[in-house]
């Protein structure tokens, strides 16, 4: 068995073999003329090629003319509809708006002014160890040939007490009416001439020293002479 075997192989690749042998020829003989046929046609086909002039462009045309100028045609008029009223309106219907109620805005109360600070305290008047006093009679400061024309012409009358500040050389320095006469012209002069005539021991405080103070004079009886 294993010989028999062995013999069909051997005999299988020497067939084998000789069909490839054929299939090769055959190849080679049928591309070698297949490729000679192409060769000759393709010469053929390059000496029978004709080459053309391409045709010359066609010649330029003229642009057509313009259109002519056309008017323009108005649009035709187009009458309104007619207005239709109707006979039966509906009825206006009025709306009330309420006003709002004016807004309260209170007025600011202005702040009560500040009250006016306290004036200040007068100075206390210096202590006086020596009152003042005047120098002579103070009567004699005064007589009819002084008496006023217009208080004579008028036959005023009367009794005047003035308040003199007498100064620290012991001059007066003013002069205040305290009780009126009733007559100004006898005021004034009471305090005219008690100015200009009247002079004073000026008052003296504890440490000798001369200062101002006031000297009233309790009343100058102004009388006319025969009453």
């Amino acid at each position: 068995m294993a010989y028999a075997d062995q013999k069909m192989s051997s005999g299988k690749i020497v067939a084998i073999v000789i069909v490839a042998l054929i299939h090769a020829a055959l190849g080679y003989a049928f591309v070698t003329g297949l490729a000679y046929q192409y060769v000759k046609k393709a010469q053929e086909k390059l000496n029978t090629f004709d080459v053309e002039e391409p045709p010359p462009p066609p010649p330029d045309e003229p642009p057509p003319p313009p259109p002519p100028d056309q008017q323009m045609q108005p649009p035709p008029v187009v009458s309104p509809p007619p207005i239709v009223r109707n006979p039966n309106p509906p009825p206006v219907v009025m709306t009330t708006v309420p006003t709002p109620p004016p807004v309260y805005i209170p007025t600011p109360i202005a702040a009560p002014p500040a009250p006016p600070a306290p004036a200040p305290a007068p100075p206390a008047p210096p202590r006086v160890a020596v009152k003042v006093s005047p120098k002579g009679n103070p009567g004699s400061w005064f007589s009819n040939d002084d008496y006023p024309p217009a208080a004579r012409r008028a036959e005023a009358q009367g009794r005047v007490s003035v308040a003199l500040n007498i100064g620290a050389d012991g001059r007066v320095t003013g002069c205040r009416v305290t009780s009126s006469s009733g007559n100004q012209d006898l005021d004034d002069a009471t305090c005219r001439l008690a100015q200009r005539r009247g002079r004073f021991n000026p008052a003296k405080d504890p440490s000798g020293a001369s200062i101002e103070s006031t000297y009233v004079l309790p009343g100058v009886r102004w009388q006319l002479e025969g009453n």
